[in-house]
């Protein structure tokens, strides 16, 4: 038997397949989809076996046999070993690259194999003698002792187990538990034999006997019971107790046994939209909908009741949210509905933690998923439904290899299942909402808020005139006024500044220099924790200078402003006000999004102050004012979907206020109030910023318009990068159409990070048939020609951002 196996080695020549002869005693155990340990070159590597064949075109007796098998049952299912191939292809990736992108980091670890004994009645002498005095033994020793081929056949018939270990961090949690002997006569034996003393050794024995159960732990025994440690132990050297240890899954979200969970009476809308989604999903059929539903009317409970309508027949459920911090909140209220039907995938989570879930999906404990980016590789067998909540957000795209985006693997993934895909959002993305015009996608609207409530009173405060008057703090008088007035009334507050740190820079007055990071093209950002300038790009640190570099000036001074220098501001306009910050730097250690989002939905704090990370999602009833500080931070940048970008989150942080039974208010300060993004997002007026914004990107000739493909260059050496990204260049206008526009090369707009210097060419075609071919041509030029001479060439086919 051959089987072909791609091993993990990044490298071109080797992005292949390559053929191996299986050992006469693995020939039962090995599947597509299993991993196995390969000699390759003078090392072992592990690779994954896509195919298995009878025959090969190769010499046989120049053919290696394979070590050994990580995986009995396949970690990679049929379906994601076709989803590998095609977002090879559809990325431009390594073909490995697609396959590990499947697997929790905890499965690429380094693995030990065991043999577990079930009933040693059905082992012959010589393999039993193995076991001697012991359960489980490795799988090694029976490699050594030459008794694999019996191994297979006990595997076979059950009567022995394989399990697999990962060494590393994230090993099955387990606790241990007290067995009682199935032997029932032997338990009555021993009571009968008790002294008048052993009391609580006899009422324990009692007590066993009338359970159902078998297996306890310690804590059960002594609640339930009213064991003691005494009484235990000497039921275990009677041998009528066992200790062993029982493997558990770690807790995620844990939840308060007073909630509730609670099923809203559904609008004319939902059920329209629920009617047309439960249609698709009976008939089996891959529509792919956007759910165009204003923030606060009630897309989430769409989603739960498609979800409940897939688990009553049998299916699963994949539910992706763009942010961690959305998680937890998402995660309660599906548990709060499905109870442990429900596993958690993001990053957030510990290496056990996610060996845990992604072991529940893989052995069909759990009907449904909910996390981030990556769960859309969740290893579910029969998908009822795919659901993108917040579709909009550049999250759901991959950066690195392999440059996926969510949204695409989800369609795909729903044309193999034949079921539905659903896009959710208040503010789709340009290219989704002129699908839906086009009746590629199933436009479904939800026009009205879930409880009938009226949308925020949003003011727009242009903050030119606050400077004309004199007000040289980032809080406008009527944003300031109305946080007080909110403060007294004991309502919550969410401020939004999308910009950490406490500053955005450190310039001189005197010569003008601005401190930048040594690795790239980029001022540092001043953190007041720790006195320090950071890097957002390289990570790089280094103490604030209290002289300028250059001129040795000592008027150096912070500009611009961050949500540290806001938390400042606001203890001294608002000294009584509690107040919690969420970003980037609150959110580093593990659990912390829930912790502070479970604070403020307690009610221990006045104000939630944030960046991005709390625009979107939150659902708290008390939240009666947000304020926007600066409206105009994304709306500069030197990007095509700025404005889009900006609408989106004005939008989006908007509708976190009034969502219940007290009206909201929205302050957006802004020095452009002109801007039609800002103008629209007033009144959360949509189409007519679709209709506005399409104009311009017709004008321009950007997506949804044309497609954009963007080539980047990057070199230690500025001359280097330059002539390669012309080379590039040139080759692609020769090669490409001539309806293809090929524009640049030009210096990126942060021309160096990590000591790399950056150029790029920007790829717009409607139509280029040939481009993934000669794509894949230049791949091939770069890593057999360039990549020698320290050339790193990326291609993204769908760009999110073309900084």
């Amino acid at each position: 038997m051959i089987v072909e196996v791609i091993v993990d080695v990044s490298a071109y020549p080797i992005d292949r397949p390559f053929d191996y002869i299986v050992p006469e005693e693995l020939e039962t155990l090995v599947e597509r989809g299993s991993r196995v340990h390969v000699p390759f070159g003078n090392r072992k590597v592990q690779g994954f076996i896509t195919d298995v064949k009878e025959q090969t075109d190769l010499d046989i007796s120049k053919l290696k046999e394979i070590h050994s098998i990580i995986d009995v049952e396949p970690v990679v299912t049929e379906e994601l070993l076709q989803l590998s191939k095609w977002l090879t292809n559809k990325t431009l990736c390594y073909e490995i690259d697609a396959l590990q992108v499947m697997l929790p980091a905890a499965l690429r670890a380094s693995y030990k194999k065991n043999i577990k004994l079930i009933d040693p009645s059905a082992l012959d002498e010589a393999f039993l003698a193995l076991f001697y005095k012991k359960e489980v033994i490795s799988y090694d020793v029976i490699e050594k002792s030459g008794l694999l081929r019996q191994m297979k056949k006990y595997l076979i018939d059950g009567s022995v187990h394989l399990e697999t270990v990962i060494k590393q961090q994230a090993k099955a949690k387990t606790i241990l538990k007290y067995h009682v002997t199935a032997d029932k006569e032997f338990i009555l034996e021993q009571l009968k034999s008790l002294t008048k003393q052993a009391v609580k050794q006899k009422e324990l024995i009692e007590w066993l006997l009338d359970q159902e159960q078998t297996s306890f732990t310690m804590n059960e025994l002594m609640d339930l019971a009213k064991a003691n440690n005494s009484s235990v132990k000497a039921l275990v050297d009677k041998n009528i107790l066992e200790k062993r240890n029982a493997e558990i899954y770690r807790e995620i979200t844990t939840l308060d046994h007073q909630e509730k969970d609670q099923r809203f009476q559904l609008t004319d809308e939902q059920i329209s939209a629920l009617t047309n989604i439960n249609h698709s999903q009976n008939h089996a059929e891959n529509t792919t909908f956007l759910l165009h539903g204003i923030t606060g009317s009630g897309k989430t409970e769409i989603y739960l009741n498609a979800i409940e309508n897939s688990i009553l027949k049998g299916k699963q459920a994949i539910m992706l949210v763009p942010e961690i911090s959305l998680t937890p909140q998402m995660t309660r209220r599906f548990k709060l509905r499905f109870g442990d039907q429900v596993a958690v995938m993001h990053s957030g989570l510990s290496i056990g933690e996610k060996y845990d879930e992604w072991r529940k999906i893989w052995r069909g404990e759990v009907k449904v998923v909910v996390g981030a980016r990556s769960a859309i590789f969740a290893p579910f067998k029969d998908l009822g439904v795919i659901i993108l909540d917040e579709e909009h957000e550049s999250t759901y795209k991959q950066e690195d290899n392999p440059r996926y985006h969510a949204r695409d693997v989800a369609i795909w993934r729903s044309e193999f299942h034949k079921c539905p895909v659903i896009l959710g959002s208040a503010t789709p993305s340009l290219e989704s909402y002129a699908r839906a015009s086009k009746g590629v996608y199933s436009l479904l609207k939800l026009k009205m808020r879930a409880k009938e409530q009226a949308l925020p009173t949003v003011n727009v405060v242009d903050m030119r005139a606050e400077l004309k008057n004199g007000n040289r703090s980032m809080f406008s008088v009527d944003l300031a006024d109305a946080v007080r007035e909110k403060l007294e009334k004991k309502e919550q507050i969410v401020l939004f500044l999308n910009k950490r740190g406490f500053s955005s820079f450190v310039l001189c007055r005197d010569c003008g220099t601005v401190v930048e990071c040594k690795q790239c093209d980029i001022s540092l950002t001043y953190h007041r924790a720790g006195e320090q300038l950071k890097c957002h790009y390289c990570g790089h640190e280094e103490p604030v200078p209290s002289k300028c570099p250059e001129c040795e000036s000592e008027h150096i001074r912070f500009f611009g402003t961050g949500t540290q220098k806001v938390e400042e501001e606001i203890a001294k306009l608002f000294p009584f006000a509690r107040v919690l910050r969420m970003d980037v730097d609150t959110t580093k250690t593990k659990g912390s999004h829930e912790r502070i989002l479970k604070q403020f939905g307690d009610g221990d704090a006045d104000i939630l102050l944030g960046t991005q990370m709390i625009a979107k999602g939150l659902d708290f009833p008390n939240i009666t004012l947000v304020g926007v500080l600066n409206a105009d931070t994304t709306l500069h940048l030197a990007d095509f979907r700025a404005a889009e970008k900006t609408f989106q989150l004005m939008t989006q942080v908007s509708g976190r206020a009034g969502r219940h039974d007290k009206e909201g208010q929205v302050y957006i300060q802004t020095y452009t109030p002109e801007h039609y993004a800002i103008e629209l997002s007033k009144s959360q007026l949509y189409e007519p910023f679709y209709q506005k914004e399409m104009l311009v990107r017709k004008q321009y000739g950007y997506p949804p318009f044309y497609y954009l493909t963007l080539v980047q260059v990057t070199h230690e050496n500025v001359m280097v990068a330059s002539e390669y990204a012309k080379l590039a260049t040139n080759w692609l206008r020769v090669n490409l159409s001539s309806e293809t526009l090929v524009i640049g090369p030009t210096a990126c707009a942060i021309s160096k990070i990590q000591n790399r210097y950056r150029y790029q060419c920007l790829i717009k075609y409607k139509k280029e048939p040939l481009l993934i071919e000669k794509l894949q041509q230049l791949i091939k030029i770069y890593r057999t020609e360039w990549m020698k001479k320290g050339i790193i060439l990326t291609i993204d086919l769908d760009p999110s951002t073309i900084l």
